[in-house]
Protein backbone atom coordinates (compact mmCIF):
# COMPACT_ATOMS: atom_id res chain seq x y z
CA UNK A 1 0.00 0.00 0.00
CA UNK A 2 2.65 2.37 0.87
CA UNK A 3 4.78 1.59 -2.42
CA UNK A 4 1.67 2.56 -4.53
CA UNK A 5 1.10 6.06 -2.47
CA UNK A 6 4.60 6.83 -3.20
CA UNK A 7 4.38 5.51 -6.55
CA UNK A 8 1.25 8.27 -6.76
CA UNK A 9 2.70 11.08 -5.29
CA UNK A 10 6.06 10.33 -7.59
CA UNK A 11 3.72 10.80 -10.64
CA UNK A 12 2.26 13.50 -9.33
CA UNK A 13 5.69 15.44 -8.47
CA UNK A 14 7.09 14.44 -12.41
CA UNK A 15 3.60 16.15 -13.50
CA UNK A 16 3.79 19.32 -11.78
CA UNK A 17 7.38 19.62 -12.58
CA UNK A 18 6.55 18.91 -16.17
CA UNK A 19 3.74 21.19 -16.09
CA UNK A 20 5.84 23.87 -14.56
CA UNK A 21 8.64 23.67 -17.08
CA UNK A 22 5.94 23.46 -20.30
CA UNK A 23 4.79 26.59 -18.71
CA UNK A 24 8.30 28.34 -18.68
CA UNK A 25 8.24 27.81 -22.56
CA UNK A 26 5.06 29.95 -23.11
CA UNK A 27 3.13 27.56 -25.13
CA UNK A 28 0.40 30.60 -26.27
CA UNK A 29 3.64 32.52 -28.49
CA UNK A 30 5.02 29.31 -29.48
CA UNK A 31 2.09 27.65 -30.87
CA UNK A 32 2.06 31.44 -33.02
CA UNK A 33 5.52 30.64 -33.63
CA UNK A 34 4.35 27.46 -35.59
CA UNK A 35 1.96 28.94 -37.37
CA UNK A 36 3.82 31.80 -38.43
CA UNK A 37 6.80 29.99 -39.60
CA UNK A 38 4.25 27.15 -41.40
CA UNK A 39 3.33 30.28 -43.21
CA UNK A 40 6.20 31.02 -44.12
CA UNK A 41 7.42 28.06 -45.25
CA UNK A 42 3.98 27.41 -47.70
CA UNK A 43 4.55 30.81 -49.06
CA UNK A 44 7.86 29.34 -50.62
CA UNK A 45 7.71 28.79 -54.13
CA UNK A 46 6.17 25.87 -55.37
CA UNK A 47 4.74 22.74 -53.23
CA UNK A 48 6.73 21.73 -50.18
CA UNK A 49 8.37 18.32 -50.96
CA UNK A 50 10.63 18.37 -48.39
CA UNK A 51 8.62 17.45 -45.21
CA UNK A 52 11.55 16.17 -43.41
CA UNK A 53 13.60 19.42 -43.43
CA UNK A 54 9.72 21.14 -42.79
CA UNK A 55 9.58 19.44 -39.48
CA UNK A 56 13.09 19.68 -38.27
CA UNK A 57 13.09 23.40 -38.87
CA UNK A 58 9.66 23.56 -37.22
CA UNK A 59 11.35 21.69 -34.33
CA UNK A 60 14.15 23.28 -33.86
CA UNK A 61 12.85 26.78 -34.06
CA UNK A 62 9.88 25.51 -31.54
CA UNK A 63 13.15 24.46 -29.40
CA UNK A 64 14.90 28.01 -29.75
CA UNK A 65 11.86 29.68 -29.01
CA UNK A 66 10.73 27.89 -26.21
CA UNK A 67 14.14 28.44 -24.67
CA UNK A 68 13.77 32.08 -25.21
CA UNK A 69 10.81 32.21 -23.42
CA UNK A 70 12.21 29.97 -20.35
CA UNK A 71 15.51 32.42 -20.12
CA UNK A 72 13.05 35.44 -20.50
CA UNK A 73 11.25 34.41 -17.20
CA UNK A 74 14.57 33.37 -15.25
CA UNK A 75 15.80 37.11 -15.93
CA UNK A 76 12.70 38.55 -15.05
CA UNK A 77 11.33 36.56 -12.21
CA UNK A 78 11.27 39.27 -9.95
CA UNK A 79 9.40 41.41 -12.41
CA UNK A 80 6.83 38.45 -12.67
CA UNK A 81 5.78 38.62 -8.61
CA UNK A 82 4.85 42.09 -9.30
CA UNK A 83 2.29 41.53 -12.24
CA UNK A 84 -1.16 40.20 -11.82
CA UNK A 85 -0.95 38.20 -15.14
CA UNK A 86 2.32 36.61 -14.65
CA UNK A 87 2.79 36.48 -11.31
CA UNK A 88 1.60 32.75 -10.78
CA UNK A 89 4.29 31.96 -13.28
CA UNK A 90 6.59 29.15 -11.87
CA UNK A 91 9.49 31.17 -10.75
CA UNK A 92 7.50 33.72 -8.80
CA UNK A 93 5.48 30.50 -6.73
CA UNK A 94 8.58 29.01 -6.08
CA UNK A 95 7.26 25.58 -8.18
CA UNK A 96 10.60 25.92 -9.56
CA UNK A 97 14.38 27.03 -8.84
CA UNK A 98 15.86 29.74 -10.96
CA UNK A 99 18.93 27.06 -11.85
CA UNK A 100 16.62 25.00 -13.23
CA UNK A 101 15.17 27.71 -15.40
CA UNK A 102 18.41 28.70 -16.37
CA UNK A 103 19.74 24.84 -17.13
CA UNK A 104 16.43 24.27 -19.18
CA UNK A 105 16.56 27.12 -20.96
CA UNK A 106 20.15 26.24 -22.56
CA UNK A 107 19.80 23.01 -22.94
CA UNK A 108 16.97 23.67 -24.88
CA UNK A 109 18.78 25.96 -27.10
CA UNK A 110 21.85 23.71 -27.23
CA UNK A 111 19.49 21.02 -28.90
CA UNK A 112 17.20 23.57 -31.11
CA UNK A 113 20.00 25.28 -32.95
CA UNK A 114 22.04 21.85 -33.82
CA UNK A 115 18.88 20.54 -35.17
CA UNK A 116 18.47 23.47 -37.38
CA UNK A 117 22.14 23.62 -38.33
CA UNK A 118 22.96 20.49 -39.29
CA UNK A 119 18.80 19.57 -40.38
CA UNK A 120 17.54 21.87 -41.93
CA UNK A 121 20.73 25.29 -43.38
CA UNK A 122 22.86 26.82 -41.63
CA UNK A 123 21.25 30.28 -42.35
CA UNK A 124 17.70 28.77 -40.65
CA UNK A 125 20.02 28.57 -37.58
CA UNK A 126 22.15 32.05 -37.64
CA UNK A 127 18.06 33.47 -38.00
CA UNK A 128 17.01 31.58 -35.11
CA UNK A 129 20.42 32.69 -32.61
CA UNK A 130 19.78 36.42 -33.75
CA UNK A 131 15.77 35.71 -32.34
CA UNK A 132 17.28 33.83 -29.27
CA UNK A 133 20.30 36.79 -28.47
CA UNK A 134 18.40 39.42 -29.25
CA UNK A 135 15.13 38.45 -27.26
CA UNK A 136 17.01 37.62 -23.79
CA UNK A 137 20.10 40.07 -24.13
CA UNK A 138 18.41 43.00 -25.76
CA UNK A 139 14.75 43.15 -25.15
CA UNK A 140 14.41 41.61 -22.05
CA UNK A 141 16.63 44.19 -19.97
CA UNK A 142 15.54 47.30 -21.88
CA UNK A 143 12.21 46.65 -21.02
CA UNK A 144 13.27 48.24 -17.64
CA UNK A 145 15.14 51.07 -19.34
CA UNK A 146 13.23 52.22 -22.19
CA UNK A 147 9.90 51.71 -24.38
CA UNK A 148 11.93 51.71 -27.43
CA UNK A 149 12.35 48.08 -26.13
CA UNK A 150 9.08 47.16 -28.09
CA UNK A 151 10.61 47.84 -31.66
CA UNK A 152 13.51 45.91 -30.23
CA UNK A 153 11.21 43.11 -29.09
CA UNK A 154 9.57 42.92 -32.35
CA UNK A 155 12.42 42.04 -34.05
CA UNK A 156 12.62 38.40 -33.00
CA UNK A 157 8.87 38.65 -32.59
CA UNK A 158 8.69 38.66 -36.36
CA UNK A 159 11.60 36.37 -37.22
CA UNK A 160 9.52 32.82 -37.62
CA UNK A 161 7.82 33.74 -40.78
CA UNK A 162 11.48 34.55 -42.36
CA UNK A 163 12.84 31.41 -40.77
CA UNK A 164 10.26 28.94 -42.26
CA UNK A 165 10.86 30.65 -45.51
CA UNK A 166 14.62 30.42 -45.55
CA UNK A 167 14.31 26.94 -44.51
CA UNK A 168 12.49 26.04 -47.63
CA UNK A 169 14.50 28.50 -49.88
CA UNK A 170 17.95 28.56 -48.44
CA UNK A 171 17.95 32.35 -49.17
CA UNK A 172 16.26 36.04 -48.17
CA UNK A 173 14.94 38.23 -50.38
CA UNK A 174 12.39 40.74 -50.48
CA UNK A 175 9.62 38.22 -50.55
CA UNK A 176 11.14 37.35 -46.98
CA UNK A 177 10.97 41.05 -46.31
CA UNK A 178 7.66 41.26 -46.78
CA UNK A 179 6.91 38.58 -43.88
CA UNK A 180 8.71 39.90 -41.72
CA UNK A 181 7.22 44.01 -42.13
CA UNK A 182 3.90 41.65 -42.27
CA UNK A 183 4.22 40.66 -38.46
CA UNK A 184 6.93 43.59 -37.21
CA UNK A 185 4.60 45.83 -37.29
CA UNK A 186 1.31 43.95 -36.28
CA UNK A 187 3.47 43.99 -32.93
CA UNK A 188 3.43 47.89 -32.29
CA UNK A 189 -0.14 48.75 -32.12
CA UNK A 190 -1.47 45.08 -30.53
CA UNK A 191 1.83 45.59 -27.56
CA UNK A 192 0.39 49.46 -27.29
CA UNK A 193 -2.83 48.46 -26.37
CA UNK A 194 -1.57 45.88 -23.98
CA UNK A 195 0.50 48.29 -21.92
CA UNK A 196 -2.88 51.14 -21.80
CA UNK A 197 -5.32 48.56 -19.95
CA UNK A 198 -2.11 47.21 -17.89
CA UNK A 199 -0.37 50.44 -17.64
CA UNK A 200 -0.30 50.68 -13.89
CA UNK A 201 0.87 46.76 -13.80
CA UNK A 202 3.76 47.71 -16.07
CA UNK A 203 4.83 51.01 -13.71
CA UNK A 204 4.62 48.33 -10.82
CA UNK A 205 6.35 46.36 -11.99
CA UNK A 206 9.20 48.66 -12.84
CA UNK A 207 8.93 48.41 -16.88
CA UNK A 208 9.07 51.41 -19.34
CA UNK A 209 6.24 51.58 -21.73
CA UNK A 210 5.17 53.95 -24.26
CA UNK A 211 1.82 55.30 -22.34
CA UNK A 212 3.97 55.91 -19.11
CA UNK A 213 6.23 58.03 -20.99
CA UNK A 214 4.59 60.09 -23.43
CA UNK A 215 0.77 59.63 -22.55
CA UNK A 216 -2.38 57.99 -23.40
CA UNK A 217 -3.54 60.35 -26.41
CA UNK A 218 0.14 60.03 -27.97
CA UNK A 219 -0.32 56.01 -27.44
CA UNK A 220 -3.64 56.29 -29.42
CA UNK A 221 -2.01 58.04 -32.13
CA UNK A 222 0.90 55.95 -32.07
CA UNK A 223 -1.41 52.57 -32.47
CA UNK A 224 -3.51 54.55 -35.48
CA UNK A 225 0.13 55.77 -37.06
CA UNK A 226 1.12 52.00 -36.79
CA UNK A 227 -2.53 50.35 -37.90
CA UNK A 228 -2.00 52.96 -41.28
CA UNK A 229 1.37 51.40 -41.96
CA UNK A 230 0.33 47.87 -41.13
CA UNK A 231 -2.70 48.68 -43.86
CA UNK A 232 0.07 49.44 -46.71
CA UNK A 233 2.33 46.52 -45.41
CA UNK A 234 -0.56 44.17 -45.98
CA UNK A 235 -0.22 44.42 -49.15
CA UNK A 236 2.80 43.76 -49.76
CA UNK A 237 3.04 40.11 -49.87
CA UNK A 238 1.12 40.70 -53.37
CA UNK A 239 3.09 43.43 -54.41
CA UNK A 240 6.41 41.24 -54.41
CA UNK A 241 3.92 38.15 -56.07
CA UNK A 242 3.48 36.10 -52.99
CA UNK A 243 -0.20 36.00 -53.25
CA UNK A 244 -3.30 36.41 -55.31
CA UNK A 245 -6.10 38.99 -55.15
CA UNK A 246 -8.06 37.21 -53.11
CA UNK A 247 -5.70 37.62 -50.32
CA UNK A 248 -5.20 41.18 -51.34
CA UNK A 249 -9.10 41.80 -50.95
CA UNK A 250 -9.03 39.94 -47.72
CA UNK A 251 -6.13 42.29 -46.23
CA UNK A 252 -8.06 45.17 -47.77
CA UNK A 253 -10.95 44.23 -45.75
CA UNK A 254 -9.02 43.39 -42.29
CA UNK A 255 -6.90 46.14 -42.90
CA UNK A 256 -9.85 48.72 -42.97
CA UNK A 257 -11.34 47.25 -39.80
CA UNK A 258 -8.88 47.46 -38.21
CA UNK A 259 -7.61 50.44 -38.76
CA UNK A 260 -11.53 51.83 -38.46
CA UNK A 261 -11.14 50.69 -34.47
CA UNK A 262 -7.78 52.12 -34.13
CA UNK A 263 -9.02 55.49 -34.75
CA UNK A 264 -12.26 54.80 -32.76
CA UNK A 265 -9.83 55.22 -29.84
CA UNK A 266 -9.75 59.11 -29.98
CA UNK A 267 -13.50 59.35 -29.20
CA UNK A 268 -13.81 56.40 -27.25
CA UNK A 269 -15.13 57.01 -23.05
CA UNK A 270 -12.36 54.53 -21.89
CA UNK A 271 -9.81 54.20 -23.60
CA UNK A 272 -9.21 51.37 -20.84
CA UNK A 273 -11.86 49.41 -22.80
CA UNK A 274 -11.35 50.81 -25.94
CA UNK A 275 -7.46 49.07 -25.82
CA UNK A 276 -8.99 45.43 -24.32
CA UNK A 277 -10.74 45.46 -27.15
CA UNK A 278 -8.49 46.46 -30.05
CA UNK A 279 -5.89 43.62 -28.40
CA UNK A 280 -8.68 41.10 -28.92
CA UNK A 281 -9.10 42.13 -32.38
CA UNK A 282 -5.83 42.22 -33.11
CA UNK A 283 -5.51 38.72 -32.70
CA UNK A 284 -8.08 37.23 -35.04
CA UNK A 285 -6.91 40.07 -37.65
CA UNK A 286 -3.13 37.90 -37.23
CA UNK A 287 -4.73 35.03 -37.89
CA UNK A 288 -6.97 36.16 -40.54
CA UNK A 289 -3.73 37.55 -42.56
CA UNK A 290 -1.66 34.79 -42.27
CA UNK A 291 -4.20 31.76 -42.85
CA UNK A 292 -5.04 33.82 -46.13
CA UNK A 293 -1.40 34.17 -47.17
CA UNK A 294 -0.68 30.56 -46.60
CA UNK A 295 -4.23 29.59 -48.76
CA UNK A 296 -3.67 31.63 -51.36
CA UNK A 297 0.35 31.05 -51.52
CA UNK A 298 -0.59 27.28 -51.66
Amino acid sequence: MNTRVVASDGVRDWSAIFQSLLQLTKPGITRVVIATSLAGAVAAPGPVTDWSRLILALVGTVLVVAAANTLNMYLERDVDGLMQRTRHRPLPTGRLSPEVALAFGIALSAVGLPILAFGVNMLTALLNALALVSYVFAYTPLKRISSVSLYVGAVPGALPPVIGWAAMTDQLGIEALALFLLLFVWQIPHFHAIALFRQSEYERAGLRVYCSEKGVRRTIWAIIAFAAIQFVVSLMPSYVGLTDMTYTAVAVVVGSVFLGWSVYGLRAPSHVSWARSLFFLSMPVLVILYSALALSAA
